[in-house]
């Protein structure tokens, strides 16, 4: 079997998320496998990087998958890399394709992930970038970057980040966030989130809980009592789907 590792990009606006699903095939990855079982003439499952939720999109998701078919040289990969794109969606598009270690695994060597959110923070609604951004509407006059920041620095670390998530597994909840960092691009504001992984729903609950503190709606030492009882409720609001980005993925 050949081991083949794929970066590609998606706008995740009209998909129920990465992960198959029994309901619909309507996912990330339902399309992909189903495009690539045709062109290899072979079921094939696809591994990922990490699931993305219904309406997130990413500019650098990595995934693998095993195969009997030997692809070939560059240019011939490149050619089947052109042939998987036809029969994609216009909003699924794979951007590199190579041959792997048989040991390599997109999920569980992951060393480090990053993920952006994108807040829009100028005073018409944007059109044209409605589906990749939070609008925060009037509440924009009254945030404040320097409290936002403040609340920033008590997820970065090592924490128990149940009370973070809307995880139903029974796996570990602790994970590392490395590093949270502030990008202000005309009108828009990016959040950077760098860490080893990330729960289910993780990043939208910090940046939810991140905004409540920034608009003066949540006191910062009500995020170390998430952290201490671990209930989600105690936490801010769900940030909408749509305004997430998967970045990139480290091995």
């Amino acid at each position: 079997m050949n081991n083949y590792k794929i970066i590609l990009q998606y706008e995740g606006t009209r998909y129920k998320g990465w992960q198959r699903l029994k309901t619909t095939d309507n996912t990330i990855q339902q399309k992909l496998e189903m495009v690539l079982s045709k062109l290899m003439n072979e079921a094939i499952e696809i591994h990922g990087s990490g699931r993305t939720d219904a309406g997130v999109h990413a500019k650098g998701q990595v995934a693998n998958f095993k195969s009997h078919m030997c692809i070939g040289d560059q240019d011939k990969i490149e050619l089947f890399i052109r042939e998987i794109n036809y029969f994609l969606p216009e909003d699924i598009v794979v951007v590199s394709l190579e041959e792997v270690d048989d040991r390599f695994h997109a999920r569980f060597m992951v060393k480090q992930k990053t993920y952006v959110y994108q807040l829009w923070l100028a005073e018409h609604p944007p059109v044209f970038e409605r589906n990749y951004v939070y609008d925060l509407g009037s509440k924009r006059e009254h945030l404040s970057l320097k409290l936002m920041e403040d609340a920033a620095k008590l997820f970065v670390g090592t924490h128990d980040f149940k009370g973070y998530s809307t995880d139903k597994t029974k796996k570990s909840t602790i994970r590392t966030v490395d590093e949270i960092k502030f990008i202000k691009e005309q009108n828009m504001l990016k959040i950077e989130f760098k860490g080893n992984g990330f729960l289910y729903n993780m990043v939208r609950i910090m940046v939810g809980t991140i905004i409540e503190v920034g608009l003066r709606e949540r006191e910062l030492s009500t995020l170390e009592k998430v952290f201490d009882t671990g209930i989600r409720e105690y936490a801010g609001e769900t940030a909408p789907a749509k305004g997430l980005y998967l970045e990139s993925v480290i091995y």
